[in-house]
Order: C-alpha cells, then sequence, then structure tokens
C-alpha cells in the first residue's frame, strides 16, 4: 500500500493550522483553550507537534481544528487557498 505522507510527517495538515492559528492571532495555549470548549483535548505541547508534522491528528481533532479556526476541512487538507 502506497503511503499517504511521504517522509517522516504524520499528518498533512499541520502547515494550514499554523498558518490558520497565526492569521487568528491564537497562541498554541489560547488555540488549546479554545478546543477545550468543545470538547476536544489537545495540549500546547501537541499543538506544536501537529503543526511541524511530528504528530497524527484524529478526526475529532480536525474537526475541532476546523471550527475554532474557522476554516474549512478542504482548507487544512490544502484543497483550497
Amino acid at each position: 500500500m502506497k503511503k499517504l505522507i511521504d517522509g517522516e510527517k504524520l499528518n498533512i495538515i499541520g502547515k494550514k493550522v499554523k498558518e490558520a492559528r497565526i492569521k487568528a492571532n491564537l497562541s498554541q495555549i489560547e488555540l488549546s483553550s479554545k478546543l477545550e470548549l468543545l470538547p476536544v483535548y489537545i495540549c500546547r505541547g501537541s499543538i506544536s507537534r501537529i503543526e511541524s508534522g511530528d504528530r497524527m491528528v484524529n478526526d475529532i481533532e480536525i474537526d475541532g481544528l476546523s471550527k475554532v479556526l474557522n476554516v474549512s476541512l478542504n482548507y487544512l487538507f490544502g484543497r483550497e487557498d
């Protein structure tokens, strides 16, 4: 079976999460706090690892990130700008 991600990256949304977080003017801690209200529990350190591609992200977390960052799932997956 062909790998979906080349190299050592464990997710394909990390770069877009970071871009959207910065555009929303949120720190990683603030993003973590807002996610907890959904409730989606991702600590600041895990957000850092997601953004760097060093942590996998499950579907519930992706949905929460999309909602809090006010971006579409297509944006996170790089299908739209």
